[in-house]
């Protein structure tokens, strides 16, 4: 039989977690984490991170394997997860990967190889400008030069503008020409990135309402599980980079007194919902991805089962 790379994927909170964890208990093998913000160990209750009971229930890989001052790319995760399909699949034809980490799943399906190496006299006129002219600046240049990456980028994250507009910059093309280039190198097989296994990729969605509403029921569920205890410990790192993420940043605004609690906390679900937004835009132009509602368990088994 041939193997299989089972990506589940899908808006944050729409419910990726339970329903990984019966597949993979049904097919009997570990979960691969795709949710780059908890690959950090210190971040779990904001990124929602499997509890120990979910990891003793199913193994997990790449959950709390970082500290966040550790360096870490999609490029590197990449390396790391073929390296792990590879062992893998010596035991099983399946495997799991899950998360909603766009840039990472698109880097484990697709391959990120061809985008270009930044040269250092670009990095460092874009780390200038940053600090010289602030992020907006850049946004706004960013919209200009590649205008469908400026629709899907997370623009409240300064390192992945100044990494598209480096590229831009740098070769005088679209990094969003890049990354089309890597897929259809990819679906084509005329790339290195060919991978050596199927790929069946399911996507998770809800109805708006009820995927906002669980948004912010998960925010008021992790305050009350103490994460704003959790950005109080992680204040001292908080211009690291794994710290630039919805629920920590609001709260960060916070204790500096930029608003009052009940405030940050609509914000970090407001946030929450427009990220939830950019992910389904960004998956639902993928052409593979098969949607289903998250409790369609068993119609997703039975796809499973029948791919290919």
């Amino acid at each position: 039989m041939d193997k299989t790379l089972i990506v589940v994927t899908g808006p944050t909170a729409v419910g990726k977690t339970d329903l990984c964890l019966r597949v993979a208990e049904a097919l009997r093998v570990p979960i691969i984490n795709a949710d780059s913000r908890q690959l950090f160990r210190e971040l779990k209750i904001g990124t929602a991170a499997p509890t120990a009971a979910q990891m003793e229930r199913v193994k997990h890989y790449f959950v709390g394997t970082l500290g966040v001052t550790d360096y870490y790319s999609a490029s590197m995760y990449e390396q790391d997860v073929m390296a792990l399909l590879t062992e893998l699949f010596k035991d099983s034809d399946y495997a799991l990967l899950s998360g909603g980490s766009m840039m990472y799943i698109d880097a484990v399906c697709n391959g990120i190889d061809d985008i270009p190496t930044v040269d250092e006299k670009t990095r460092t006129t874009l780390k200038r400008r940053l600090e010289e002219e602030g992020l907006e600046s850049l946004i706004e240049e960013l919209r200009r030069l590649d205008p469908e990456h400026y629709e899907i980028v997370d623009r409240q994250n300064p390192r992945r503008v100044v990494h598209a507009l480096e590229i831009c910059l740098m070769t005088g093309k679209t990094y969003t020409s890049f990354r089309k280039a890597d897929q259809r190198k990819a679906a084509t097989g005329s790339t290195g990135h060919q991978r050596p296994f199927n790929i069946v990729k399911i996507g998770l969605n809800r109805e708006r309402e009820e995927l906002y509403d669980r948004i912010n029921r998960r925010v008021d569920q992790m305050m009350a599980a103490g994460l704003l205890d959790e950005v109080r410990r992680m204040a001292a790192y908080r211009k690291e980079n794994a710290l630039n993420t919805v629920g920590y940043k609001e709260l960060f605004d916070y204790l500096d007194g930029r608003w009052p609690l009940e405030e940050a906390v609509e914000r970090i679900k407001g946030n929450t919902r427009r990220y939830a937004r950019k992910q389904l835009t960004w998956f639902k132009r993928d052409e593979q991805m098969k949607w289903f509602h998250p409790d369609a368990e068993r119609e997703i088994m039975t796809y499973i089962s029948n791919y290919g």
